[in-house]
Formats: structure tokens, C-alpha cells, sequence
């Protein structure tokens, strides 16, 4: 007969698994943001034909990948050797998300994710893959600050799994989407495309406060909510 109490156990550590991963991905697929990168991504691929520019979509994405999974598996030792507290880091990481959330709100790029500059010099690029579209316009600094205050959470070996699932996942996502621009453009069209940064700037927004909310109730300045 099955232990009551090891069934209950089971079901919250599985419930505590697939909340921390539905919060891994949907942090960092937010912050990455293939869809509010489609214009600047037709723009710099201009003249490209599907081929190339499906390739050029690989390369960003891999090197967004390749970015974030080395800042998540360093991410402890980052804590560790400048002495940066994981409140500190939660604090400082939701007023960058928050600063980002503002923008997506109003349907337009962070410069904390590219600016004009980057943008124009990239037009005149050959290779545009690595930078600036695979850093810093999908790695940027809000994606690397949501992994690294992701990391510095892991308790258990499943919650890195899951942090380098979700980054994983997202690198996918951004190939198809990127690699797929101008039918996926076609598709939502620019007022899709504005509606869709803009409900993700809404949760990424509600994100950010979350991280003030979870850096305070570690350094005990709030009390943890009833359930947190």
C-alpha cells in the first residue's frame, strides 16, 4: 500500500519542479524575445535569401545559447569570486527587467537589448549572426542577469537541468522563429508583432517585481508570504 505521506511528498516536489521551469522558461524566453527582434533581424539580413538568412538565424541562435549556458554553469562561481549576494543580484536583475518591461510595454525595443547604432552598423555587416543579433540583441544583459538569478536558486541538480533546458528551448525557438522572419512577420503582422511585445513586456514587468519581492524577503525586510 502506498505511504500517504510519500504520495503528497511526490506530488509538491513535482508541482515545485514544473513551477521553477514554467518560471526558468518564461523568464528567459521573454527577455530573449525572438518576436520583438524580427524587424531589426529583416533589416540587418536584407538582401539575404532564405538559405542564408536561415543559417544567419542558426548562428545568433547558437551563440545566444552558447552565451547563456556559460554564464549559467559559471554563475556560482560569478557569486563567489566578486561576493555579489544572490538578493543583491535579485534586486539589481529586477530593476533591469523592469527598466526592459517599461519599453516592451510600449512596443519597442530595449536599449538595454540594442540600440540604433548597433542596429545601422550591423546593416553593413556581412556576418551579423554572432554580434550584434546573437549578442547582445538575444543574449543581452537581461537575459544574462534572469540566468544568473535563476542560478544562484539552484538547490538541487533538476533545477539546472531545467535553467539549461529552458535555455535550450528558447535557442530552438528563436532559430524557428528567426529563421522563419518573414513568414512569421507576414503572419502577426506589425500590430501582432506590437501586441505580442507588449503582453510580454506586461509579465516580464510583473517578473521584475517578483525578483524586488524575492530579494527583500532574503534580506528579511519582508516577511515570506503564507505558501511562498
Amino acid at each position: 500500500m502506498l505511504d500517504p505521506h510519500a504520495v503528497a511528498l511526490t506530488r509538491i516536489e513535482g508541482s515545485a519542479y514544473v513551477r521553477f521551469s514554467l518560471l526558468a522558461l518564461s523568464s528567459i524566453f521573454f527577455l530573449v524575445d525572438p518576436f520583438a527582434a524580427l524587424p531589426t533581424f529583416l533589416a540587418v539580413t536584407d538582401g539575404q535569401d532564405a538559405a542564408k538568412r536561415k543559417r544567419t538565424a542558426r548562428k545568433a541562435s547558437l551563440t545566444a545559447f552558447v552565451v547563456l549556458t556559460t554564464f549559467a554553469l559559471a554563475g556560482q562561481y560569478i557569486f563567489r569570486m566578486f561576493g555579489i549576494t544572490l538578493p543583491a543580484f535579485e534586486i539589481s536583475g529586477g530593476v533591469i527587467l523592469l527598466l526592459i518591461g517599461l519599453d516592451m510595454l510600449e512596443a519597442k525595443r530595449s536599449p538595454t537589448q540594442e540600440t540604433a547604432g548597433e542596429a545601422q552598423a550591423a546593416s553593413a555587416k556581412d556576418d551579423v549572426g554572432i554580434v550584434p543579433m546573437g549578442i547582445p540583441m538575444l543574449a543581452g544583459p537581461g537575459a544574462i542577469t534572469s540566468v544568473m538569478v535563476l542560478v544562484g536558486q539552484v538547490q538541487t541538480h533538476w533545477q539546472m537541468g531545467a535553467i539549461l533546458g529552458a535555455i535550450a528551448l528558447t535557442a530552438g525557438l528563436c532559430a524557428l522563429v528567426l529563421g522563419s522572419a518573414a513568414r512569421v512577420a507576414g503572419w502577426l503582422g506589425e500590430t501582432g508583432i506590437r501586441i505580442l511585445v507588449r503582453i510580454m513586456g506586461l509579465l516580464l514587468v510583473a517578473l521584475a517585481v517578483q525578483y524586488f519581492v524575492n530579494g527583500f524577503v532574503d534580506l528579511h525586510v519582508l516577511d515570506r508570504p503564507a505558501g511562498y
